[in-house]
């Protein structure tokens, strides 16, 4: 019900009334024939609409209600007209609430009802076919019209549904999604900072200056964590924008940070990317260089993107390792890295593949990038390898 209207829906009962009963007068003039309108006349046009007040929690009994009052209405010979605006309504609200079968079996009595007594029962002659017919037209258009309003309603409604669930589908998809940047920025960062503090107590006392350069690795990688937790979680502050903001334009950084011998190379066509295969080509890279620092510390690394025009593929090679963990294939069965960075590539219609390359270990990420992509101006093909 709309507040422009809420005035007028505890009225509507009294306003029926009144009108049922002043008009009722005048149609009376009009037909001479019928019976005056007495006590009991009157309290039968008051009695429907007084049924009103409860039509939205009881609309088949409203309806019953008017339909009883209108038929002893004209049995007892009033006037024909002002006596049907209430059962209308009545009509109306039981179609537009869901009470169809009521409706439409009480119109269809109520319709043989008339019929029968302006043929045979009335104390004038029948009025003739018109009179059938627009009775059965009237009628009609009341509950066409109830139906159309409550199919609307219904339409509406199941719209609202249907918009409530993709809210609350993309809400879980932003959390998963903030999970997943969550695991990825704290699993790299803890891991180089295990790692570094793992040398740093090896070496203090042989090697301090060593042993200072991994503690000041410690230092930025706990700066960068904090950094990038801020990043991660502005998203769910009004205004933030809508995705983390790590991408692959911090490649040379983020590698610079890994405390790896890292080599980064960029070949095809270089452009702006979705923020989606942005983000996953930047996580893929940092989960690959986490798991080389877990279990194989000392390895040097190369990072290759290559733009193609449907696809980014990444390549992350490691040389192997002293450790004695075998790799950074040896720790799959224990973490979720790995299938991770398969899911991201997955949820892009990609695909991520990893397994030992030589003595070390390869991860290749083929991203598509939508047509829509085109490179950025004055932008074009560029190699680069730097040792970070």
């Amino acid at each position: 019900m709309r507040a422009g209207t809420r005035w007028i829906d505890p009225l509507l009962p009294l306003l029926m009334a009144a009108l049922q009963v002043l008009t009722t007068q005048g149609a009376q003039w009009n037909q001479p024939d019928r019976l005056p309108v007495d006590l009991l006349g009157n309290a039968l046009l008051i009695a429907g609409p007084a049924a009103l007040a409860v039509r939205r929690r009881h609309p088949a009994v409203t309806l019953a209600v008017n339909i009883v009052a209108t038929w002893v209405f004209i049995l007892r010979g009033h006037a024909y007209g002002p006596i049907f605006f209430s059962p209308a309504i009545a009509l109306y609200v039981a179609v537009t609430l869901g009470h169809r079968r009521a409706a439409w079996i009480s119109s269809t009595v109520t319709y043989v009802f008339f019929v029968v007594y302006t043929t045979w029962l009335a104390p004038v002659p029948s009025p003739g076919l018109w009179h059938v017919l627009a009775i059965a037209a009237a009628m009609g258009t009341v509950l066409a019209t109830g139906e159309f309003v409550r199919a609307r309603r219904e339409r509406l409604a199941e719209q609202r549904r249907v918009a409530r669930e993709e809210a609350r589908r993309q809400a879980s998809e932003e959390r998963l999604t903030m999970a997943q940047e969550l695991h990825d920025v704290l699993a790299h960062n803890i891991s180089l900072i295990h790692v570094q503090a793992s040398t740093a107590l090896h070496l203090i006392d042989d090697h301090p200056e060593q042993a200072r350069t991994a503690l000041t690795t410690i230092k930025h990688a706990s700066k960068d964590v904090l950094t990038e937790m801020r990043s991660v979680l502005g998203v769910l502050r009004d205004g933030a924008p809508r995705s983390p903001t790590a991408g692959l334009d911090r490649l040379e950084e983020l590698a610079g940070r890994s405390g790896l011998p890292v080599v980064t190379e960029v070949t095809g066509a270089v452009r702006d990317l979705p923020p989606g295969v942005d983000r996953a080509g930047y996580r893929i890279v940092q989960e690959a260089l986490t798991n080389v620092t877990r279990h194989a510390p000392g390895a040097s690394v190369a990072v290759r993107l290559e733009y193609g025009p449907r696809e980014l593929v990444v390549l992350v090679t490691d040389t192997g390792g002293d450790a004695p963990t075998g790799g950074p294939g040896s720790g799959l069965g224990g973490g979720n890295g790995i299938p991770g960075m398969r899911e991201r590539a997955a949820a892009l219609g990609g695909a991520l593949t990893a397994g030992p390359y030589g003595r070390g270990f390869r991860v290749e990420a083929r991203l598509p990038i939508p047509e829509e992509s085109t490179p950025s101006p004055g932008e074009g093909a560029r190699s680069a390898g730097e040792t970070a």
